[in-house]
């Protein structure tokens, strides 16, 4: 069964780390409509949703794929870039516990989620202000005993590897290449609209794209590649350098 780690968020939201735009007021109410909404097309897609705790003293807590990677054998406990971050780990670590073996990145390396793509089993981490490269380093030490293999990407420009780009299926990515160098990665790569740099994020969930309803081309694009399109609103979200993968964490029972 696919499950979805998710949390819920507040007025905290405003509060939230920024590191590459300027900071705007959050409509709080259309942000928990929006989060509620993309909860319900979880739901409707068949995913298991589990809510976490509202962690109001950690304005970023909703962005909760940063905590940790799930992938099938092993969830991986991050050490987030942003040190208002470190104290939301504990409680996903409880949720995967049953599900899972849990292994740990521990100081001083840090990982941020939002910066890893797996592809098969190749873990792509975006070389960012938030994953360092003790963070790659002891990344590759924690999945190497599974099988995995990592692989550094350079991006600029935005915040995480996933505002970048995102997994289609374990052999393509879609990508804004502006902000990610992916010359390297033996991926097919689907480009989004130029206009559409937001088009890059989207959610996979069995055929079915969760996209950013700004991003209408690239929307098409992907259409036009098989996937069906569930697009939906995350603006709110995007002031606080947020996107769609950022709000939840997918796995499989």
């Amino acid at each position: 069964m696919r499950h979805a780690l998710t949390r819920p968020s507040g007025p905290e939201l405003s509060l939230c780390e920024l590191t590459h735009l300027a900071r705007e007021p959050i409509d709080i109410d259309a942000a928990i409509q929006q989060h509620d909404l993309y909860l319900q097309i979880l739901r409707d897609l068949g995913v298991d949703v589990i809510e976490l705790p509202r962690l109001e003293e950690h304005p970023d807590a909703v962005f909760v794929e940063d905590t940790v990677l799930v992938l099938d054998e092993v969830a991986v406990l991050l050490r987030p870039g942003a040190v208002s971050r470190l104290g939301e780990v504990a409680s996903v670590a409880d949720a995967l516990r049953p599900h899972r073996e849990l292994v740990e990145i521990v100081a001083p390396a840090t990982v941020d989620g939002g910066d890893l793509i797996v592809l098969d089993r190749t873990v792509l981490v975006g070389a960012t202000s938030r994953t360092d490269l003790h963070g790659a380093r002891a990344l590759a030490l924690a999945v190497e005993p599974f099988g995995y293999e990592v692989q550094t990407v350079p991006v600029t420009g935005c915040l995480h590897l996933k505002s970048a780009a995102t997994a289609l299926d374990p052999e393509t990515l879609v990508a804004f290449s502006p902000w990610v160098d992916l010359s390297e990665v033996d991926a097919k790569i689907v480009e989004v609209d130029p206009s559409e740099p937001e088009g890059a994020n989207v959610v996979e969930i069995d055929g079915t794209l969760i996209t950013d309803v700004r991003a209408t081309t690239t929307a098409d694009i992907l259409a036009a590649t098989g996937f069906s399109i569930v697009a939906t609103e995350v603006d709110e979200f995007a002031k606080a350098e947020g996107a769609l993968t950022c709000k939840s964490v997918l796995f499989t029972t």
